[in-house]
């Protein structure tokens, strides 16, 4: 990925990466799970090719749709650059499966005992950088004045622990519901997709992290898109899809701009 930002590099290892860092569009986007990487130290973790393109290691299509999206609105993007089976930069370092043993119905070999000296390597190395970059990154948005919204771009399997999944779009959120209300209201107009609340996943799974060490901790708007992987398979579904979401954030974007501007004085930043 190129960057018009910076990079932060741990041994050999980009752990994760920035682009149109000095942007000042109202919107940032994040990828936690863009890579599927593992530096040759790791042996690939004990796993075959298969597994390591499948959705375990990774988000399929996300960092594409990412990048489009960032691209588009010429916005900031921040990127993990190695795998979420090394640490899930979405989940916290405590969290059992922030490097996960067993995800979903894959052994993964080489995260089995650990010692705490290997797993702290890795949260120093991977998961601290990650949320260093993107801390750095809204706290200098905050000191210019500039207004953020936080979008994470994901995407999941259509089919888990043997259950198919009829969602399209889920869009998620934790205790700050302000953009998704906003993109729910017109997700299905804007886009075709059959898009949902807090589906396939919700906060009581742990996948609101960054939303909330990010975005609830500093009172921005924050929102999950996850797109279901089959609609993101080879170039041109991921432009179309990106195409889409592009559509649905022009619509709402402006909206809750004006909102915050006019509930700003009488609230002062409070959360609704």
């Amino acid at each position: 990925m190129t960057s018009g930002g910076s990079a932060t590099v741990t041994d050999e290892m980009t752990a994760v990466e920035t682009r149109n860092a000095d942007s000042s569009a109202g919107v940032v986007f994040v990828c936690e799970h863009a890579s599927n990487h593992i530096p040759e130290r790791y042996g690939g973790l004990g796993l075959d090719a298969a597994t390591l393109e499948s959705h375990v290691a990774w988000d399929p299509g996300a960092l594409p749709v990412a990048l489009s999206l960032a691209g588009h609105f010429q916005a900031p993007l921040v990127a993990a650059r190695v795998s979420r089976l090394l640490h899930d930069c979405n989940r916290p370092p405590e969290a059992e499966d922030a490097v996960p043993a067993k995800s979903e119905l894959f052994e993964i070999p080489g995260n089995r005992g650990l010692s705490g000296e290997e797993r702290r390597a890795r949260i120093t190395g991977i998961y601290e950088p990650f949320h260093a970059t993107l801390s750095t990154l809204l706290d200098a948005r905050k000191a210019a004045g500039l207004a953020t919204a936080l979008v994470t771009v994901h995407s999941f399997t259509p089919t888990y622990f043997g259950r198919p999944r009829e969602v399209e779009l889920g869009v998620l959120h934790d205790e700050d519901s302000r953009l998704a209300d906003l993109l729910l209201d017109q997700a299905a107009a804007l886009t075709g997709f059959k898009a949902a609340r807090n589906d396939p996943y919700g906060p009581e799974d742990g996948v609101t992290h960054t939303l909330k060490r990010h975005g609830l901790a500093r009172g921005l708007p924050n929102v999950m898109l996850e797109i279901r992987n089959d609609l993101l398979r080879g170039a041109e579904a991921q432009s179309a899809a990106a195409a889409k979401l592009a559509r649905l954030l022009e619509a709402t974007l402006p909206i809750l701009a004006q909102t915050l501007a006019e509930d700003r004085p009488r609230r002062a930043g409070e959360l609704r």
